[in-house]
């Protein structure tokens, strides 16, 4: 049984020595500075956590150069961004004050993430395959049903409130993800790639609903009740110890916005 998305491959081995070598610099630098984490900082790496996307679905149609390429793929993008946002952090809680820092990582992620954005639209564009219509209209759709789905949640369970923005964003990352997934494969003929999901996706098609509304609802429900419980389980957790409990949940959002956002990309361009 594959358990591995498709594309799993690690990069050549003077490419993980490099990773390496970095990522231990950046975790020695976090470990001496402990830099503070509240709710702002982890919205702040939102572009970051799209950004990874980006690049990884210009790897995907072969749009990269190719000395950057290998960084690229996967898992080895994850790496890659997350050691330049821990340097980003590092240097921007050592040239200002604590207030000012998820501005730093927002503005400098915004500024990495819109040359690369736009070197993917000019991929679909050169190539005569963009279109985003259907992205579009994934994108507003999830953030619809992710909407409804906080406002739903607080009603249910009111202490999921103190998560605040870091938990709407978790929440629309993943029904994102569950949202752009369906139109992917219910319309545009994608596949996915991802085991777990392919079950819960086959499972769908394999009810009595599946011609009449086809077979990814399923998993679009499941992405946001199990959004929804994740945020509910750490609600306590970002009130007792905020640092810990603010970064692991932007972890949450990360997994669900991260694959959202590559599929729109992915989707506008091939």
């Amino acid at each position: 049984m594959q358990i591995l998305p498709e594309g799993f491959a690690l990069p050549p081995l003077p490419y993980l020595l490099v990773l390496a070598v970095a990522g231990v610099g950046v975790v020695a630098g976090v470990r001496a500075r402990r830099p503070a984490v509240t709710g702002r900082h982890v919205l702040g790496l939102a572009p970051w956590m799209v950004l990874g996307s980006v690049l990884h679905v210009l790897h995907v149609v072969g749009a990269l150069p190719a000395l950057l390429d290998p960084l690229a793929g996967t898992p080895s993008v994850y790496i890659s961004v997350g050691i330049l946002v821990g340097a980003v952090w590092l240097a921007g809680d050592a040239a200002v004050d604590e207030e000012t820092v998820p501005t730093v990582l927002a503005a400098t992620g915004t500024l990495v993430l819109l040359p690369a954005l736009a070197a993917a639209l000019g991929v679909g564009l050169d190539r005569g395959s963009l279109a985003v219509t259907w992205p579009g209209l994934a994108l507003v759709g999830a953030a619809v049903l992710a909407a409804a789905g906080w406002v739903v949640l607080v009603r249910v369970r009111p202490g999921a409130r103190v998560t605040g923005a870091v938990g709407v964003l978790a929440l629309f990352g993943h029904v994102l993800d569950g949202v752009s997934t369906a139109v992917g494969l219910e319309l545009l003929g994608f596949s996915e790639r991802t085991p777990l999901s392919r079950i819960i996706i086959e499972f769908g098609q394999a009810l009595p609903t599946a011609p009449y509304v086809g077979g990814t609802w399923l998993f679009v429900l499941v992405k946001l009740f199990v959004a929804a419980f994740v945020v509910v389980l750490m609600a306590d957790y970002v009130r007792e110890e905020p640092g810990e409990g603010y970064l692991l949940l932007g972890l949450v959002a990360a997994v669900g916005l991260g694959p959202g956002a590559h599929n729109l990309v992915l989707f506008s361009i091939a």
